[in-house]
């Protein structure tokens, strides 16, 4: 069974992607990681994440990468939305995930494009949203968790910023499936995110 989880940043998708693995048995892809290691390699390089060329150049990155806690950083996540919109960088990508979510038994994918796009064959498929407001919330907590001094109306920014460039990018843009379950976040808490999207993917087995 292949479990497709979307949604915008920080809408706590990845942690429903997560929680759905364990659950079933499955194995697990953040495909943001993917863009996020091209977005840091980019950045390490000294090149530029608009620039189609050096994006490109950054997709034949070693797996050892995905682990690198700079992955994490919003220099990343920012990088990783910019790189995101170059057609070359996602074709690059679609067969690594193509190939993930069709392992034997089934997978769990979270992204921005895998019901859309990576996986339209999958059984189950959930949009996950919340807030504008809520998601930069959640961003702040963690951010300033890990001991990073932000501000609030900076991280919503760039929540903001991120959700247009997503949306609005010509190739594979952040949409919610026609047959996927939307699934709002804003007013619930974990344990009750995951019950309910358990609870819609029983409904699609």
């Amino acid at each position: 069974m292949i479990i497709a989880v979307d949604g915008p940043a920080a809408s706590g998708k990845g942690t429903i992607a997560r929680a759905l693995a364990r659950h079933y048995g499955l194995p697990h892809l953040d495909t943001g990681l993917l863009y996020r290691a091209v977005g840091i390699a980019v950045l390490r390089s000294g090149g530029d994440p608009s620039d189609e060329g050096d994006a490109f150049r950054a997709c034949g990155f070693e797996d050892t990468l995905l682990s690198d806690p700079g992955l994490k950083s919003e220099a990343a996540a920012r990088a990783a939305s910019i790189v995101s919109a170059h057609p070359v960088v996602r074709a690059a990508l679609l067969e690594r995930q193509r190939d993930f979510a069709h392992a034997p038994g089934g997978a769990v994918l979270d992204g921005r494009d895998i019901g859309t796009v990576i996986a339209p064959e999958a059984r189950a498929k959930l949009f996950v949203t919340a807030s504008p407001e809520v998601r930069a919330q959640r961003r702040f907590a963690e951010l300033t968790g890990h001991g990073l001094a932000v501000s609030y109306d900076h991280v919503l920014a760039d929540i903001r910023a991120r959700d247009a460039r997503d949306s609005g990018r010509g190739i594979a843009p952040l949409r919610q499936a026609d047959d996927a379950a939307l699934l709002e976040t804003s007013d619930l808490g974990v344990d009750a995110a995951v019950a309910a999207a358990i609870a819609l993917v029983e409904q699609a087995r």
